[in-house]
Order: structure tokens, then C-alpha cells, then sequence
């Protein structure tokens, strides 16, 4: 698969990165795709793995959160994703930003900055989901996206996402946004600072 094709993958797999809504997967097993040593430990919270997919050939998405947390509605989430093939972080991470662009054109609540070394990007961004009316605000979601290009051990090339969602429902909303306001950077550069697992993908 060419880049510009799995440019228009990742597309697509952004959209689904998008969803407000998240589906566990009841009582079937989970399965452990890229060999992630876990828990992961990030700013001193530890995530465990919660769901997995594998709805591609060449795409791995694993989720991770707290023992005191439910994925139906979670207040924190780790992600670890995985695209094989000849693709280049600087591309998802333009695709990503293209879509957050495309969404602020109607909710001016979606925000985003882009940091970049090393060769890796971050991307730090809000979204919301509003009621139908668009008066209120009903989930508010920020996101800090890391993306780096990887080898794993079977020397399988692709780029590699790791993340963090934290959620603010309802009547939490404005104090999500006040805490964010004071302590924005805190999260951003613990996930810079995050060593990205070595993966061995299954």
C-alpha cells in the first residue's frame, strides 16, 4: 500500500478516533495485539487493558483505563495504536489537524496545538459533544495524541499512536475546563516524556 493510500486509511481510522462513544466488548476476551508491558503508568495513574481491535489488516487500537473507571463512561483513557506499512507520522498527524479543522467550522469549542521533535508529533486538542440544540455542552473531551514512527521486534515498520482522553459530563463541564486552564501543559509533557513501549505485533 502506497502512503498516500494509507494516508486515506488513517483518514478514516482518525474519524473512528473521533467517537464520543466507546463499545466494550461484554465478556469476550481481550486480546493482547501488540504486546504492550502493562499496566501503563502515566502521570502517576495506571491504566489496564480494557478492549482491543484489530479491524485491519494493517491497524491495531488497544484501550486502557483506571481499575475505578468504566469504559462506557470513562473519565480517563490511554491508547496505544498501531498502522503498518510505508506510512509517515507527519501525515496522520496532518490528517488529524485537517479533521479538527473541518470541525471547528462548526463547534468553536474544538481546539488544537501541534508540537513536534525528534522527528514526532504531538497533538493537543478538545472536542465536546453538545445537546441537539447546541445551548449546552454534554461531554467535554481533551485529547493529547502522540504519534512516532516505529520498527517493532520482528522489524515491522509503521507509526505508532499513544494518547490519553479525559472527560468532563454535564454539570463537570465547567470545572474540566478550569483545571484545564491551570494545569494544560502538565498532561502534554507527561506524554512526551511517556518511553513509548517496544511492541512485537501478534
Amino acid at each position: 500500500m502506497s502512503m498516500i493510500e494509507n494516508a486515506k486509511v488513517i483518514a478514516g481510522v482518525v474519524t473512528f478516533l473521533f467517537s464520543i462513544t466507546v463499545y466494550g466488548q461484554g465478556n469476550k476476551p481481550i486480546t493482547e495485539y501488540l504486546n504492550v508491558p502493562g499496566p501503563i503508568i502515566l502521570n502517576k495513574d495506571s491504566f489496564k487493558l480494557t478492549w482491543s481491535s484489530h479491524p485491519s489488516s494493517n491497524y491495531y487500537k488497544q484501550e486502557y483505563i483506571g481499575s475505578k473507571d468504566k469504559i462506557e463512561k470513562f473519565k480517563k483513557m490511554v491508547m496505544v495504536e498501531v498502522l503498518t506499512g510505508e506510512v509517515k507520522a507527519a501525515d496522520l498527524a496532518k490528517a488529524k489537524v485537517s479533521e479538527l479543522k473541518q470541525l471547528k467550522e462548526t463547534n468553536p469549542l474544538v481546539n488544537h496545538e501541534v508540537f513536534q521533535k525528534n522527528g514526532e508529533i504531538i497533538v493537543d486538542f478538545l472536542l465536546s459533544e453538545n445537546s441537539p440544540d447546541g445551548k449546552k455542552v454534554n461531554i467535554i473531551e481533551r485529547n493529547v495524541y502522540r504519534y512516532k514512527e516505529i520498527t517493532d521486534k520482528n522489524g515491522k515498520k509503521g507509526v505508532m499512536l499513544f494518547g490519553i482522553s479525559e472527560r468532563g459530563y454535564g454539570n463537570e463541564v465547567d470545572a474540566f475546563l478550569s483545571s484545564l486552564k491551570k494545569n494544560k501543559s502538565a498532561l502534554t509533557n507527561a506524554v512526551a516524556a511517556f518511553v513509548m513501549p517496544e511492541i512485537t505485533i501478534k
